[in-house]
């Protein structure tokens, strides 16, 4: 079989040489416009005069546009229609799109762009959580909250009390390749657009709403993005419709792109977090009771923030039982980009909240941080039976395989694009009892291993002896100190607006044998396509080169869900499983009945088709079956089975299965400067039965450096007038090769996933991304090493911040 198997990405060759095409590759007609925003210089109030001569006169304009120009709707939000793509004579924050320039070049759009005299009847903006409570600005009415046991009387009987604050700061996505869409008018006012999007369909709903057409007068075509991490998700709408409104107006290609700093100033980010907490715990470090407040600033528009906000919540408990837990989240209404989603989706900052708790608990009560934690985990996965893995290559006969659950256990799909994103519906299921393994969101954890992956990973790390050299280096050292921390993972997996967990295929076998394969799902540089071909080839027992994979495509692939939620590969790989298996079968079938023998002992291995007694090629078989008007295209899909979800009362399935791991991270730091660096990471991760492991260990190794960055180096920051001043590389600062551990140690868990996936894998995309927690907490023992007070380190743990650390350290 192809799967679990090591193979390059699919475009990696084309990557080094400089031949994959991205959106801004592709070669333009001579007569394209290209476009660009003229852009707000505050960050809230009302536009009173908009003078734009200047801008038409510019050299190269063509037209320029303003909300009242607009042929259809003028929204590009992905939830409640309250994101205008220009402004409707509000201005909510300082970088918020006012008129679109179209051009006879990138360039001059840009001039003019800048040419704008706009005057405004200027307000206080609100930018702080503080302004925003007292104001009431938040979306939804009153804060969410979810609730598990009775945390009062908890707190109240509880022998140990203890209670902190962490904050952490949002983070920029800076994908290389920056957003960009083109748009090709057609015959009969059609369009076609080529977007960087995570979501092909959302873009043509938007698009088609735009221009006041049907959804299938537009087809959307993505063939890569060279990064997304989220930031793709949504954000892509508006570069999308401007060009599909400039090319219906002009009836020519329009082509839009920005650059880093508009990019940086326009799109949304990972949205902050304040946390604080109340914890009553033994004397021991077992926790009772545990009451979380979040609080998150959205930004002007929802965006995703409930759906963000949302799973922060239901991360708040990450690898720990907690008997007793409240949860409260208020999301706050400011003026800046609305923030949007980011790799985790809200769960890392969940999980900091609750890591922060085990360290403070820990430095406390004079604990191994290692051992708190495993005091307060999850109770171990009982031992379950479990579909292995296919070993053999899969025959008709077998058509139920361990594999195969796209017609088991299906949940109500819903339809529509409807508002909010990643929402659940409404769900009343039978409630486990509350002294059962349950999340504060009362789902039950069966499939718990952090225990045994725990001892695994202590023990490669050689964590006792390396802690108590560290020890003794902290004792001979007075300017720099080392720390090491621990940190696991146990992350949700599932959209958890229901509906959204389904996707489709279209596969073709052509009569000389190959494979033509088109999915949902959309390629961001992670390898998702390779490992949906891997699946395709197994299924047909062929090697990988048979395969051909081309861009995801709304006209062969309708109503996909965004490639998020890491269910890339476990959405898209199981559609194009059944695609394939129903090719496959019929071919079966035929061949079976030509030379009379059972559609079992028809087996597909190696690029051959056994038949009986008798082998021929593939390519031969295909080419029977084509002869015998058998037909070779079928289309697959697959609805993620059990999960059910409601968002309101906080109850229900939200995660169809969990992805573990855990990592160690040592680091050093400049008591003096405040200066740190990270000497080794361990980190062992569970991938279930990895369809890829090369591929997967790259995952892991870039999410943990851009986790980490998030929490040490990557600081957004706004002015007191609500302008973002860190908007270009110069002024923000991502991890560089540099600043990766010199010594790196990631290996996959040996295991396979209890839950009917693709092959027994898990998903991979965002799990590693929380591994990078440990390098914050490495550094907050650090600093405890300084002095006897907890150090009460914030995020990002900047140099300077690191400093202020110390201090509070040694106070």
């Amino acid at each position: 079989m192809s799967v679990h198997k090591p193979s390059p990405h699919d475009a990696a060759a084309l990557h080094v040489t400089g031949q994959a095409r991205y959106v801004d590759d592709i070669p333009l007609p001579g007569n394209a416009v290209h476009l660009a925003f003229g852009l707000s210089s505050i960050a809230r109030g009302r536009i009173t005069a908009m003078a734009l001569d200047k801008v038409r006169q510019a050299p190269g304009v063509i037209a320029v546009l303003t909300a009242a120009d607009l042929p259809g709707a003028n929204d590009v939000s992905p939830s409640i229609h309250d994101e205008p793509l220009l402004s409707d004579g509000d201005v909510h924050y300082a970088g918020q799109p006012l008129f679109l320039v179209v051009a006879d070049s990138h360039l001059a759009a840009r001039k003019a762009a800048r040419l704008g005299e706009v005057t405004y009847e200027e307000e206080p903006p609100v930018l702080t959580i503080e302004d925003a409570l007292e104001k009431d600005w938040r979306f939804e009415d009153g804060p969410r909250i979810y609730t598990k046991g009775d945390v009062d009387a908890a707190l109240a009987a509880a022998p140990h009390r203890l209670s902190g604050r962490i904050e952490m700061g949002g983070q920029e996505h800076f994908y290389l390749e920056g957003q960009a869409a083109l748009a090709l008018p057609q015959e009969g006012g059609d369009m076609v657009v080529h977007s960087s999007t995570q979501h092909p369909t959302e873009i043509q709903h938007k698009v088609a709403d735009a221009l006041n057409m049907p959804m299938h007068a537009v087809r959307v075509e993505t063939r890569r993005m060279g990064g997304g991490f989220g930031g793709k998700e949504s954000q892509g709408n508006a570069l999308a419709v401007a060009c599909a409104v400039a090319a219906q107006l002009t009836g020519r290609p329009a082509k839009m792109r920005y650059d880093r700093d508009d990019d940086m100033t326009i799109t949304g980010k990972r949205h902050d977090f304040r946390i604080d907490y109340t914890v009553g715990h033994d004397a021991e470090g077992r926790i009772l009771a545990v009451d979380f407040t979040q609080y998150t600033r959205c930004g002007w528009a929802q965006d995703l923030s409930l759906p963000v906000a949302d799973r922060a919540m239901l991360h708040a408990d990450n690898a720990y039982l907690l008997p007793n837990a409240r949860i409260t989240s208020h999301r706050l209404r400011t003026n800046m980009a609305s923030a949007t989603a980011f790799r985790g989706f809200g769960g890392p900052q969940g999980m900091v909240g609750i890591e922060r708790v085990m360290d403070h608990l820990a430095h406390d009560l004079g604990i191994d941080p290692v051992e708190l934690r495993r005091r307060n985990y999850y109770r171990a996965a009982p031992l379950a039976e479990t579909g292995k893995p296919e070993t053999t290559p899969p025959t008709p006969g077998n058509k139920l395989d361990p594999g195969d659950v796209a017609s088991r256990g299906a949940t109500q799909v819903s339809s529509g694009l409807g508002a909010a994103k990643r929402f659940g519906g409404e769900f009343s299921p039978a409630q486990p009892a509350e002294d059962s393994n349950t999340t504060p969101y009362h789902m039950e954890v069966t499939d718990f291993i952090l225990h045994e992956m725990t001892d695994s990973l202590l023990e490669r790390a050689d964590y006792a002896s390396r802690k108590a050299a560290i020890t003794e280096w902290n004792a001979s050292n007075d300017r720099l100190k080392k720390g090491i921390a621990f940190s696991p993972v146990k992350f949700g997996i599932s959209f958890t607006l229901t509906h959204l967990n389904q996707a489709g295929a279209l596969v073709h076998v052509y009569q000389d044998g190959s494979v033509h394969m088109n999915h949902g799902g959309t390629e961001m540089g992670q390898g998702l396509f390779q490992k949906v071909a891997q699946v395709a080839a197994s299924r047909f027992g062929l090697p990988l080169d048979a395969i051909k994979i081309t861009a995801t495509d709304t006209g062969k692939v309708p109503n996909t869900s965004a490639t998020a939620a890491s269910s890339g590969s476990d959405l898209n790989g199981m559609a194009v499983k059944a695609a394939c298996d129903t090719i496959r079968d019929r071919m079966a079938e035929c061949l079976a009945e030509l030379h009379q023998v059972q559609p079992a002992e028809v087996v597909f291995a190696e690029g051959e088709v056994r038949v009986g007694t008798e082998v021929m090629p593939f390519a031969r078989a295909a080419q029977i079956a084509y002869e015998n008007r058998v037909s070779l295209s079928a289309t697959g899909f697959y609805k993620t089975p059990e999960v059910a979800w409601d968002r309101i009362a906080g109850k229900g399935r939200p995660f169809f299965y969990f992805a573990y791991g855990a990592a160690i991270t040592e680091v050093v730091i400049d008591t003096l400067t405040g200066e740190n660096r990270i000497l080794r990471t361990d980190i062992l991760h569970d991938a279930g039965a990895s369809l890829n492991p090369a591929l997967d260990i790259r995952q892991v190794e870039g999410g943990y450096v851009q986790g980490a960055g998030w929490l040490t180096t990557e600081e957004l920051w706004w002015d007191d007038a609500g302008h973002l001043r860190t908007h270009a590389p110069s002024t923000y600062k991502i991890p560089a090769c540099s600043d990766r551990p010199d010594i790196f140690n990631v290996a996959l868990w040996e295991g396979e996933n209890r839950a009917e996936t693709i092959y027994r894998s898990k998903a991979v995309g965002e799990p590693p991304f929380m591994l990078g927690i440990s390098a914050h907490l490495a550094l907050s023992d650090a600093c405890a090493a300084c002095g006897p007070a907890f150090p009460d380190l914030q995020a990002p743990a900047t140099a300077e911040e690191v400093l202020r650390a110390v201090k509070r350290a040694q106070a």
